[in-house]
């Protein structure tokens, strides 16, 4: 049986596979995981929406029913194609001005969709009714936590698929999407115990938030291949305890990469982002975070993104 998905403007969405009451949502997450297939040559639009559970069901709880965007590869490479899930920052997925998705993760999608990936963007935030979390006042340290099993059930989802490679798939995080990939990856909270198929291939981090020993313990590493690129100049999310942690985790036998770009800020790769004081995010310790594009940064971490990708994932 083949359930094609329908493609969706981001303002009028079409839901899939989402029903209430737990006997329909255990329906919904048969038929979205283990009878979806995807129809890359059929479908006309770039850009699917999808729905898959997170993996963060405990105790009875139901898992959250997560919203996804799907962009198809531009570039056919032979065989099921690779993947990568993208994690967004503490803004969101969705513009809540335009009603769109962000442009930084569009952007990257389009680069990685050239190159012959599929893209699936996981929204955290919307289905449980959460907006910004970088203010003091919007974050929420339990959703935090709930991120890592976000990207567990987004790979699972991925695997089901036929048209994808399942030992061939990456995370992609950026801020606060960076931290819950350093999160996913260590032991806490770490993969979930659902969690039966092949890990993440590799994973790279921007400018992560908790990349820091004392928010993820003196213990932290990771068996999976990781890249953080982070900004010399970023005062939101720090480059000296997140290079102390990434030599920690290589000192433990980590392949984790560090690399840092000269004067560039939060945000370096935020195509055409204006540098910006946010004064409405001052941080608890009265840092007023700066953001903004560094195209020189922006451009190598496009080439330095792909190679990693390409070596750790085998294109």
């Amino acid at each position: 049986m083949t359930l094609r998905l329908t493609a969706r403007t981001l303002d009028r969405p079409r839901e899939i596979g989402y029903c209430d009451g737990p006997m329909h949502r255990l329906l919904a997450f048969v038929l979205l995981i283990g009878l979806v297939s995807f129809d890359w040559a059929t479908s006309a639009a770039a850009q699917e929406a999808v729905h898959f559970p997170s993996l963060d069901g405990k105790d009875g709880a139901p898992p959250t029913q997560l919203d996804g965007y799907l962009f198809r590869p531009t570039k056919q490479l032979p065989g099921p194609a690779p993947a990568v899930v993208f994690l967004h920052g503490c803004g969101g997925l969705i513009s809540g001005l335009s009603h769109q998705i962000m442009s930084r993760e569009m952007d990257w999608a389009r680069h990685l969709n050239a190159q012959g990936f599929v893209v699936l963007m996981v929204d955290s935030f919307t289905p449980r009714g959460s907006g910004e979390m970088c203010s003091q006042s919007g974050f929420k340290l339990w959703l935090y936590m709930k991120r890592p099993a976000d990207a567990y059930g987004a790979l699972a989802f991925l695997q089901s698929q036929p048209a994808i490679a399942r030992d061939k798939v990456a995370l992609i995080g950026w801020s606060n999407g960076g931290g819950a990939v350093l999160f996913a990856l260590g032991k806490r909270p770490g993969k979930p115990a659902a969690f039966a198929g092949p890990d993440f291939r590799a994973a790279i981090a921007f400018y992560p938030g908790s990349c820091d020993v004392q928010r993820v313990g003196a213990d932290w590493t990771t068996s999976v291949p990781l890249l953080i690129l982070q900004g010399e100049k970023d005062v939101w999310t720090p480059a000296k305890p997140c290079k102390a942690l990434a030599d920690q985790a290589a000192a433990l036998g980590g392949p984790v990469e560090f690399h840092a770009y000269p004067g560039a800020y939060h945000d370096f790769d935020w195509p055409n982002l204006k540098r910006k004081e946010l004064t409405s995010y001052t941080t608890s310790k009265g840092v007023v975070p700066i953001t903004g594009e560094d195209p020189v940064a922006h451009a190598d971490a496009i080439k330095r993104v792909q190679a990693f990708l390409a070596s750790h994932l085998s294109l």
